[in-house]
């Protein structure tokens, strides 16, 4: 077993041991399961969830969940047929207002209105995550927003394997240069290192697709006969 993997593993089990004396779903103690037999796989042998969301502020003390969006991937494509998105209602202070933050993402407050509430849409999430590696785009803004919910509903966090696309691309350019801007981090400007088109940002699906298609290129570079767990983050 490989370190990273190894430590991948002690550190999960921690988390996991804080929660044994806590009553927890069993939507989610399901999604928990097979944890170690996926990582052991060749990368194309498994399902991915490929996942963005979109928020009213950065800070998930002060902002909210909007909307959440997803697509798999299968046998090392993306299946466009599993991908849902929904918009998220009922979680704005504001009657539903999205206010000035509409500016960056876009969301008009009758799309939130027309909505779903945020414990169908974790609900769906979750039945979605089974037996699948998650993927995101910069994971920690992504999880920080989805387990404010799903630890309140389920009784703890989404302690499950993830990959970071961000941090994939951060690990190669630290290789390649000595300094890293912000900027050369984000979702378009790793998807422009390889060759991969403009979409338009700040929508959940298309940032879903947009990080799906990164990763498969990522893999691409790095060589098609990889594990899983040398793509965790």
């Amino acid at each position: 077993m490989s370190t990273g993997l190894l430590k991948f593993k002690q550190w999960l089990q921690r988390w996991r041991n804080r929660f044994e004396h806590i009553q927890i779903d069993a939507k989610l103690q399901e999604v928990w399961q097979n944890t170690e037999l996926l990582l052991k796989q060749n990368w194309q042998n498994l399902e991915y969830l490929i996942i963005d969301t979109e928020t009213s502020s950065l800070d998930v003390n002060d902002g909210e969940l909007l909307s959440i969006g997803w697509v798999t991937i299968k046998n090392g494509d993306i299946h466009i047929s599993d991908a849902r998105h929904f918009y998220i209602k009922g979680l704005m202070a504001n009657s539903e207002s999205v206010g000035d933050s509409a500016a960056i993402h876009q969301i008009r407050d009758c799309e939130l209105k027309n909505g779903i509430y945020i414990e169908e849409a974790i609900s769906t999430f979750l039945e979605a995550c089974r037996n699948k590696i998650l993927v995101f785009h910069h994971a920690g803004l992504d999880l920080a927003f989805l387990n404010k919910h799903i630890s309140r509903i389920m009784g703890a966090p989404l302690l499950i394997p993830h990959i970071d696309t961000l941090l994939l691309e951060k690990a190669k350019l630290s290789r390649q240069k000595d300094v890293l801007k912000k900027q050369d981090l984000t979702l378009g400007s790793c998807r422009e290192r390889y060759g991969l088109p403009i979409y338009p940002a700040h929508n959940a699906l298309n940032d879903a697709l947009a990080t799906a298609e990164l990763l498969q290129a990522q893999i691409q570079h790095k060589g098609k006969k990889i594990r899983a767990s040398e793509l965790l983050a």
